[in-house]
């Protein structure tokens, strides 16, 4: 996770609601669409907490109830109402609410029932448990650790799914896939001279657009991680927590 800690550009991440903006609007209010934008996180955020209860041992069936059941309370508030912004990460917080849900429901010896009455968010449960079986099955990696690396892989795949739609909408998908194996950190690349012939450009335009990629995608990055904590001054602390989680994983998570 290789990310230029220098401010972002003028105008990245200023108006865009963070993460706790959306919890306490949900919390406090019945603001319009803020529940639907909580739900957009919980699609967002939802296989590192079913990994965090395989690896503490739940079966497939209980990791889906559990994961499913514990979104379902978060979406209808009432594990909301103690949130409290001033205490940090959304990660954080949203680690700390599964696990007191997860307690919960131990203590009182059930699961919540598949197929019932409940409306459920839509969640790839299907596809789960094929990402977790290939999941490292080292002792030494936590079931906190497999959250804070699967956190920091997921937020680099979704600044590098919100850059692919900008160049999308600038109809430069061509130069992105080109392009983009240069903004993974260790990956084989092809190089500066292959891309240039790939484009049909000039060598040195080329490496001014790989330029301009890769500070962009840092851009998105820092946007992505900023709308996760309390204050942009937390940003830099945020990515060096979710370096360490990844060196931790010794890049044995697929992506």
């Amino acid at each position: 996770m290789n990310v230029d800690r220098s401010p972002p550009p003028e105008g990245v991440a200023q108006f865009q609601p963070t993460h706790w903006t959306l919890v306490l609007a949900a919390a406090q209010s019945r603001a319009p669409g803020a529940s639907s934008a909580l739900a957009q996180l919980c699609q967002l955020y939802w296989y590192p907490l079913y990994a965090f209860a395989r690896r503490s041992g739940k079966t497939p069936e209980d990791a889906q109830d559990l994961t499913q059941g514990f979104f379902l309370q978060l979406l209808e508030h009432r594990m909301l109402a103690a949130a409290d912004q001033r205490k940090g990460k959304f990660r954080s917080f949203l680690l700390a609410a599964f696990q007191h849900y997860l307690s919960d429901q131990a203590d009182r010896a059930r699961c919540l029932k598949r197929g019932g009455r409940c409306k459920f968010i839509s969640l790839d449960f299907e596809n789960a448990e094929n990402r977790y079986a290939r999941e490292p099955a080292d002792a030494a990696l936590t079931a906190e650790h497999l959250f804070d690396a699967r956190w920091a892989i997921l937020l680099l795949g979704r600044a590098k799914t919100l850059l692919r739609q900008e160049y999308a909408a600038q109809g430069r998908t061509a130069v992105f896939e080109a392009l983009k194996s240069f903004l993974e950190s260790g990956a084989v690349t092809p190089s500066y001279e292959a891309a240039a012939g790939a484009l049909g450009m000039g060598l040195g335009t080329t490496k001014t657009l790989i330029h301009r990629l890769r500070k962009r995608y840092t851009a998105i990055l820092r946007q992505e991680i900023a709308r996760t904590v309390s204050d942009p001054s937390e940003v830099d602390a945020e990515i060096h927590a979710l370096c360490e989680a990844l060196i931790a994983s010794e890049g044995r998570l697929e992506p």
